[in-house]
């Protein structure tokens, strides 16, 4: 660390130090050609011994561009931590930096959306926003936005989200052909995808001719729905013989609550979460799940955000990624 009151060094000492030009210095940190190899190496070694690290940010503020992209996310939510890690690798492909501000309890949306701005990133990519389509709408009009995982009409923002209904219809007719009917739902209340999610499966269990057997349970993206769907479901007389449970978070609730109440997963209940998460492979049956593509959606996003930025009259878009079920050990067939 330097000593208190010592000057920041610059790349004028670095390029004394190293008896080149600034000019040359310069080029060496751009990673441009002009310098020869063994110049690069000195021109880096004096910079490691005097502490240089080049200002970025400030060099690309002065032409006006941060090349940052403000990424808002949910804590705690795997899945959007598994699409942060693509969005950085796909952000740096193409040069720019990443920006993270969450969305937490005692900080909403809009507080990590405004952090992000007056960190001067040039567009925003939001996974599983939960504002209001006005509200996205006039985020569009202040600046490049991209919604994640989110459907968005009527906005001027562009899209990345999965083929929803697909995935329920997939996981649906696995549990069908397992020869499952009492197969229930436990709802991603107001979390991303859990609409649409919600939707496909009341059409897929009247489209199997089920229509008898719907039941949605309340719930929530997160573990606590999952146990409190278990300890509901464990109460009652009848069991479901399967469950499409909100989320993989969902899904392991599920599975501790129905493991405490002594059922046996997958004899006495199939269970099928979704997004296939890294959580989905750390049990030691697996996870039967809805896979969504995260490489893919980062990939889409971060390009939408960037063409954007770099063109001019581009019309909100929409990419719809499909789904792919993912066959573990907590399916099986109906006893």
């Amino acid at each position: 660390m330097r000593a208190p009151g010592r000057r920041r060094p610059t790349m004028a000492h670095v390029a004394e130090r190293a008896g080149v030009s600034r000019a040359l210095v310069s080029i060496v940190f751009r990673n441009q050609p002009g310098a020869s190899q063994e110049t690069r190496e000195r021109v880096l070694r004096v910079a490691e011994e005097l502490g240089y690290r080049p200002d970025s940010a400030a060099r690309l503020l002065a032409r006006g561009r941060s090349r940052t992209l403000g990424v808002m996310l949910t804590l705690h939510q795997p899945f959007q931590a598994d699409l942060v890690e693509a969005i950085y690798r796909e952000a740096e492909r193409l040069g720019y930096d990443v920006l993270l501000s969450a969305d937490a309890p005692g900080r909403d949306e809009r507080k990590a959306i405004e952090a992000l701005l007056s960190h001067r990133c040039e567009a925003l990519i939001l996974l599983g926003p939960r504002s209001t389509a006005a509200d996205l709408d006039a985020l569009g009009h202040r600046t490049v936005a991209v919604a994640v995982a989110r459907r968005v009409r009527g906005a001027r923002v562009d899209s990345v989200r999965t083929a929803e209904a697909k995935g329920v219809r997939q996981a649906l007719d696995h549990l069908v052909e397992l020869g499952h009917r009492r197969i229930a739902h436990v709802d991603g209340g107001r979390g991303p995808g859990s609409a649409e999610r919600r939707r496909a499966y009341r059409y897929s269990m009247r489209r199997h001719g089920l229509a008898d057997e719907i039941r949605v349970i309340p719930g929530a993206h997160d573990e606590d729905a999952g146990i409190e769907a278990g300890r509901i479901l464990a109460a009652q007389d009848e069991l479901p013989t399967a469950v499409l449970a909100a989320n993989d978070r969902c899904a392991m609730g599920l599975l501790m609550s129905l493991g405490r109440a002594g059922i046996d997963v997958p004899g006495e209940v199939s269970v099928v979460g979704y997004d296939d998460s890294h959580l989905s492979h750390l049990m030691p049956m697996g996870l039967t799940t809805v896979r969504q593509d995260f490489l893919l959606m980062a990939e889409r996003a971060v390009r939408f955000a960037v063409e954007r930025l770099e063109g001019e009259g581009v019309e909100p878009r929409e990419a719809v990624v499909d789904p792919e079920l993912v066959v573990r050990g907590t399916s099986g067939p109906v006893r």
